[in-house]
């Protein structure tokens, strides 16, 4: 086994906390942009929430429309109805 003199460890261990040094500044940047993006996809999940929100107020909106509607034609079918033998009787005289 070849030992090493004071000045290679010593080598060794500046290699050591230099790539730890470099690892740590990796890891940082690494989180930064983690947070970055996660603070980006919380505001982008906000605002989906809250298309929904209007989405579901439009369609519930848009069901009480068209139940009206459908009871204004039921109502209409039904004038129909009722004149409709009227209309064959003074066709008959």
């Amino acid at each position: 086994m070849v030992s090493l003199t004071g000045l290679e460890k010593f080598s060794h261990l500046e290699d050591k906390i230099y790539r730890t040094i470099e690892l740590t500044k990796a890891l940082r940047q690494e989180k930064e942009t983690l947070e970055r993006d996660t603070a980006s996809l919380r505001r982008e999940v906000g605002s989906l929430l809250d298309e929904k929100e209007r989405l579901e107020a439009q369609v519930e909106r848009l069901l009480a429309e068209r139940d009206t509607i459908r009871m204004k034609v039921e109502a209409m079918l039904d004038a129909i109805a009722v004149l409709e033998p009227e209309a064959v009787e003074a066709m008959r005289k």
